[in-house]
Formats: C-alpha cells, sequence, structure tokens
C-alpha cells in the first residue's frame, strides 16, 4: 500500500556482528535478545531455523547470518540500492526470494540460489498502475505475489520455478475490491500460506478483509473480519499455526497506541473470522510459536498470548516491524537495524 511510510538506510555494509544484549526482564518472562542494530529498517524477515534467518529492508539491503544471529553478512543484491525490500521468503540458507516496492518498476522481485552471492532480477514490474506488497510460497518452487489492486481487482503473480519467473493471472476469479481498498506492505505478511492454500489481508476500505484461495490464486472469496478499516487502517499481518487456525491483527499505523477491535481468528481456515480486541495497539507483525502461542510486534511494543490471541501481554517496548518463528525459535526485526531473537 502506498501510504504506509518508510524509514532511514542501512548505514553500515559488509559484516556486521553485535553481541546479544537483552532487555531488563523479570525472570520467566520473554524477552527479545538483540543481535543486530546499527540503523536502517526490516520490515522484510525470513525465519528458517534457530540459526537461519534472512532480513531485507530500506536502501536494498540484505542480511543473513547462518550462526544464529552472531554473524550477519551484507548480501545485497548489487543493482537494488536505494530501492525498498519490504518482503523476503526463504526455504534455508542459499535460496531466497526478495521483494522491492514502489510504483512502477520500483516494484521487482530478486532471487538467489547461492546464499545471496548471485542475485537474478525475477520480476520487473512495467505496470504504473500496479504497486507489489507480498509474497508467499507454498513450497521452494510453488509461490505467489500480489499488488495492490488494478482495474478495480487485486493483481495477482505465480511463479512454478521457485522465484524465477513470474507470469500475471487472470483477474476473473478476483472479486472486486473496495473503494480505496489495499495491502499493507508493513512486514511481508499481508499475504501468506497455509497448506495448499492462500490468504490475502487488506485494509483502505470501507471494510478489512481477508481472501482466500484454494487453486493456486485463480480464484479468491473473501470474508469481513470486523477489524476497522479505514485510509491507514485494517489488517497488516497474517498467521497460520495450521490450514484451520490463523490470526489476523493490525489497526491504524498513523494512531499506533490506540486499536481496539484490532484481531480476528478463524477455526475453519478462513472460512469465518471472529473479532477480538487485540493487543490493544497498533501491530504490524505476527506469528505462532506453538499452537497456544503467538507473538504481535509493531512500533509501541511487543506481545504475547498464550491462549491463541483471547488475551495478551506487553513484554516489550521497542519498535518492531516484523516477527517469525522456526524450529522453536522466533525472531523480530525493525526499526534502528534491529534484529533480535526470542528468550523465554
Amino acid at each position: 500500500m502506498r501510504r504506509l511510510g518508510s524509514f532511514g538506510v542501512l548505514a553500515a555494509a559488509g559484516v556486521a556482528v553485535l553481541a546479544a544484549t537483552p532487555a531488563t526482564a523479570h525472570p520467566g518472562t520473554p524477552e527479545w535478545r538483540t543481535v543486530h542494530s546499527g540503523g536502517g529498517q526490516f520490515r522484510g524477515l525470513a525465519a528458517v531455523s534457530p540459526r537461519v534467518a534472512w532480513v531485507a529492508g530500506a536502501g536494498g539491503v540484505v542480511l543473513r547470518t547462518v550462526d544464529g544471529g552472531r554473524r550477519w553478512a551484507d548480501v545485497s543484491p548489487a543493482d537494488a540500492a536505494g530501492l525498498e525490500f519490504r518482503d523476503i521468503e526463504a526455504t534455508d540458507a542459499r535460496h531466497a526470494v526478495a521483494l522491492t516496492i514502489g510504483e512502477g518498476d520500483a516494484s521487482r522481485i530478486y532471487v538467489t540460489d547461492d546464499g545471496g552471492a548471485h542475485w537474478t532480477l525475477g520480476f520487473r514490474n512495467t505496470d504504473p498502475a500496479a504497486f507489489y506488497d507480498c509474497t508467499a510460497f507454498y513450497d521452494r518452487w510453488h509461490g505467489l505475489a500480489m499488488s495492490d489492486p488494478v482495474d478495480g481487482k487485486f493483481r495477482i503473480l505465480s511463479t512454478v520455478d521457485g522465484g524465477h519467473h513470474w507470469t500475471v493471472l487472470p483477474s476473473d476469479g478476483m472479486p472486486a475490491a473496495q473503494p480505496g481498498e489495499a495491502g499493507f506492505a508493513a512486514s511481508g505478511t499481508c499475504l501468506v500460506t497455509a497448506g495448499r492454500t492462500a490468504y490475502l489481508a487488506s485494509g483502505g476500505g470501507a471494510a478489512a478483509r481477508v481472501y482466500r484461495s484454494d487453486d493456486g490464486g485463480h480464484t479468491w472469496t473473501y470474508t469481513d473480519t470486523g477489524v476497522p478499516s479505514s485510509a491507514s487502517a485494517g489488517i497488516f499481518s497474517l498467521a497460520f499455526h495450521d490450514p484451520r487456525h490463523g490470526i489476523a491483527l493490525g489497526g491504524d499505523y498513523l494512531a499506533p497506541t490506540a486499536a481496539p477491535h484490532s484481531q480476528a481468528g478463524t477455526s475453519d481456515g478462513g472460512r469465518s473470522w471472529v473479532g477480538g480486541d487485540g493487543p490493544g495497539e497498533y501491530r504490524s507483525g505476527a506469528a505462532w510459536l506453538t499452537g497456544r502461542t503467538v507473538l504481535a510486534v509493531g512500533p509501541t511494543g511487543s506481545d504475547i498470548s498464550t491462549d491463541a490471541g483471547r488475551t495478551w501481554t506487553r513484554f516489550d517496548h521497542d519498535s518492531y516491524d516484523a516477527v517469525q518463528c522456526a524450529g522453536g525459535t522466533c525472531w523480530a526485526s525493525g526499526t534502528d537495524g534491529r534484529i533480535a531473537v526470542l528468550r523465554r
């Protein structure tokens, strides 16, 4: 979505290392252990395992760790300087797909198969009306990307070769968008997959919706979630624990300290959504650690729920944009080049 701003660029390149610096917390309380900082903003995050993670952000910067965050290598695409990465998807330490956002050809998709040593430009947008927000993959080879509505409908790209080539799918199976409706490129999680189903979250229109596709992005249905929606409000993040159980979180990024009813949950694979209060403030990223434990992050802090989103507890007040968990380890990334690992 064009209205979501970005802040800062990474000041230093090369290999970045920062000793772990946990915030003060009571015994037994979860806390973020900082493993990188130093400028820039990382809205794109791909957690692969407890040792491997990728981040992507402002200034065309991509970083990768293969040792749990002790060392970070700058593996940025050579021709992406000045672009704005908002999403990165990775299956392992070598293969990653990263999306830059912007009007016209500023929306691009890069892919690497050798840990970032070399990147291929898999897609460059040539339609000035398109603005790509998020990508998501079913597996290493099959994935989708979504653009804000073009000619009144969300536009979907598809790849079957791991991001090296992309095809614009026909719009016949996509319902008409509401006036002003779009996606939020806040954490790379406005488009996600669970099993063989894809989900797309929206805001900006009269209602915040979640769209669902069971056939690789060719046809979609939608459900209104009850989450408040406006030009700067709606659903910013989707996260699924399994093909049936998921959560949608958001709020208003222009009023981040107050976000009533900013949550919805599903237990039937997104066919219906039940609203809830959520953490109470705007949150741009969500992730499941277990079937009961959910994390939420945003510019005013981080929250944890141990009852599948029914109640939330604030445990950190730093600003993070994205959160993901893999192999029992949760990672977060955001402003000031901050990357952290959850310690419980």
